[in-house]
């Protein structure tokens, strides 16, 4: 088993993003709601606080390096699902990376969502729903982490990914761990699938999956 990687601080994560001092200053108020509203609510495990800008914050960042290029005249639109404490979503947003959707069911999560997305002027709009009762709309980008095993996330995103919602379909940008390779196994029996990995920057049993939905098989739900 490999060594945990050594936990960052808050410097450690503006001079590996080279963030702005205005944008770092999002994050930190955004470290101190969620270690706020963590004593509170489910948000994160309590013992990742210590390691957040490691666990969450650059965990989360570094899918900014695998999106798609910007649509011409126009920000990305980013549907992130079961966006919880924000990850990556609400990440993404402070990083200037597009408009980010904000899906989450949990009326108190998205009570706490909406207030770091006022406190910090991100661009996001918190939908307090189940993705499934999400009417689709046109997006470039459907991001989550740790919200379901592969099979579920494409049967639930299916009508963000396809095309036709979007001018090509969205791209999917997920963020796995080790049973990636068991998750795209059974992924396959009913999804064809164009599929790239790339190597977590932050778990050593991570794996960050860039796919397009091709087509269902023929009898797939």
């Amino acid at each position: 088993m490999g060594r945990e990687p050594e936990r960052l601080a808050a410097a450690d994560f503006q001079r590996i993003l080279d963030v702005s001092r205005e944008t770092q200053d999002k994050f930190e108020r955004y470290a101190a709601l969620l270690t706020k509203w963590t004593a509170a609510i489910n948000l994160i495990s309590p013992r990742s606080l210590p390691d957040l800008w490691r666990r969450h914050f650059l965990d989360s960042a570094q899918l900014a390096a695998h999106l798609p290029p910007a649509p011409e005249g126009r920000a990305r639109v980013i549907l992130d699902l079961g966006s919880g404490g924000g990850f990556p979503g609400l990440v993404l947003a402070l990083l200037g990376c597009g408009h980010v959707h904000l899906v989450e069911s949990d009326q108190r999560k998205a009570v706490f969502l909406r207030e770091v997305v006022r406190e910090t002027g991100a661009e996001a709009t918190v939908h307090t729903a189940r993705i499934e009762a999400l009417a689709p709309f046109p997006g470039d980008v459907v991001t989550c982490r740790a919200f379901a095993p592969l099979p579920r996330i494409l049967a639930l995103s299916a009508p963000f990914l396809e095309p036709g919602c979007g001018q090509d379909g969205a791209v999917g940008l997920f963020l796995k761990g080790r049973t990636a390779d068991l998750e795209l196994t059974e992924a396959r029996k009913t999804w064809r699938l164009r599929i790239e990995r790339f190597e977590s920057m932050t778990d050593p049993e991570g794996t960050i999956l860039r796919l397009k939905l091709l087509s269902v098989e023929d009898g797939a739900s």
